[in-house]
């Protein structure tokens, strides 16, 4: 008996072996992590959403570990430098990379 339950616990620890070193896998994001960045992202929408000096709907925003992203199109650099501290306002950005392109001015 003491024999077949130490068989199966060795059996046991080769079957998940496999899982738990791909568990401990720090290159993809946790779940936790996930979560925290959808949250980031919410929040520094609703942000542009609440500001008057930003038209967020040409904005997009991605974050990726506490690090946030900004893409799209703006109308000053004056929208853009707002865009930029609004997001760094928000609980847990790490950092903000704005890559918002300027659109020419239509009186020109």
């Amino acid at each position: 008996m003491h024999i077949k339950f130490t068989g199966s616990l060795l059996l046991l620890g080769a079957l998940l072996g496999p899982v738990g070193a791909y568990a401990s896998d720090s290159s993809t994001d946790s779940t936790g992590q996930y979560v925290g960045d959808a949250a980031i992202t919410t929040q520094v929408k609703a942000a542009f959403i609440a500001d008057k000096g930003v038209k967020g709907r040409h904005i997009s925003v991605r974050t990726d570990n506490g690090v946030v992203d900004l893409n799209g199109t703006v109308d000053s650099k004056e929208e853009s430098d707002r865009a930029t501290e609004l997001a760094t306002r928000v609980k847990s950005v790490m950092a903000v990379h704005n890559n918002l392109t300027i659109l020419p001015s239509a009186s020109n």
